[in-house]
């Protein structure tokens, strides 16, 4: 038998594997483990076991939880599977040529938030006083290859803004930061600014998601509100190596989109404000290789680097 191994990235889930053929038609028949590289209670660790327990009571096989939070992500799996290695050199791997797609849990989406203190109250008032004010706005990011700056400089590059970024060691930091006013804006994932904006410390102008959410049904998307191709996500999903034999891919594809089907994960979903995304490891495969590509040209075009 193969030996099967999970591993849960930053906004994605890996399965690695050693091993293959004909044993595949049987499998699982060990304990299967689950590599998450975040620490116990965060949105990525809470994802990783409700996908764990769902896969232990269809496949008949325990999943194990090893959390190795830190690095980013390097420590559980060396990095991101499409933000960092479109930023690094030493990623040691190409997202798109050494995994395959298995399933797409969920996407997740960012909101746009400034301070109260900013006399914006849309997203076309505040490209205008950016663009009237080049190089005075402050913008909060929780490190340089962190999504919270990549949609900032994906939004600098669209809407042609100039504004600097202030990197942190956490989402936590660069929120303060705009909620003292030291920073004037940060885009962040919604399960981050909800209590902030809902207690009137965070003014929220959008959504980066290609529609609007039922959550904040009055909140135009990026798109809507004047930013041309302005999509942004984060995401959870189940990649594979290449060369996984396609019955182990097919078996988890089917068993982690059945689970998706259920109201009790879609109820969990929704807490961490997360919809469930069922699409064959194709569709995901194909979705990784754009994410690969956007933020490869974005990362380009603003220098970040990782090395």
């Amino acid at each position: 038998m193969p030996r099967i191994t999970l591993v849960c990235l930053i906004g994605v889930c890996a399965v690695l594997h050693s091993g293959g053929g004909a044993e595949a038609q049987v499998y699982p028949t060990k304990v299967i483990k689950m590599i998450v590289p975040a620490g116990p209670g965060g949105p990525t660790d809470v994802l990783a076991r409700l996908v764990a327990d769902r896969m232990a009571a269809a496949l008949g096989q325990p999943v194990i939880i090893d959390n190795r939070g830190g690095g980013g992500g390097a420590i559980g799996a060396k990095a991101t599977l499409a933000n960092i290695p479109a930023i690094s050199k030493s990623a040691g791997y190409d997202s798109a040529k050494n995994f395959a797609g298995v399933a797409k849990v969920m996407d997740s989406y960012q909101v746009l938030v400034v301070s109260p203190n900013l006399p914006v109250k849309s997203v076309a008032e505040l490209t205008a006083y950016a663009k009237a004010n080049p190089g005075k706005l402050n913008y909060g990011a929780a490190g340089p290859i962190n999504l919270t700056n990549l949609a900032g400089e994906l939004y600098k590059l669209k809407a042609g803004l100039d504004f600097v970024a202030v990197h942190f060691k956490s989402g936590a930091e660069s929120l303060t930061c705009v909620v003292g006013d030291q920073c004037q804006l940060t885009i962040d994932n919604v399960t981050a600014v909800r209590a902030l904006m809902e207690d009137g410390k965070l003014r929220p102008l959008a959504v980066t998601s290609a529609r609007r959410q039922t959550d904040f049904p009055a909140l135009p998307t990026m798109i809507e509100a004047g930013v041309p191709d302005y999509v942004v996500t984060s995401f959870f999903g189940v990649v594979a190596p290449a060369g996984t034999p396609a019955p182990v891919i097919a078996r988890l594809n089917a068993v982690i989109n059945e689970a998706l089907r259920t109201e009790a994960v879609q109820a969990a979903l929704k807490k961490l404000g997360a919809e469930p995304t069922i699409e064959s490891p194709e569709q995901f495969s194909d979705f990784i290789a754009a994410e690969m590509r956007k933020w490869t040209e974005i990362a380009a075009i603003a220098g970040i680097k990782a090395d």
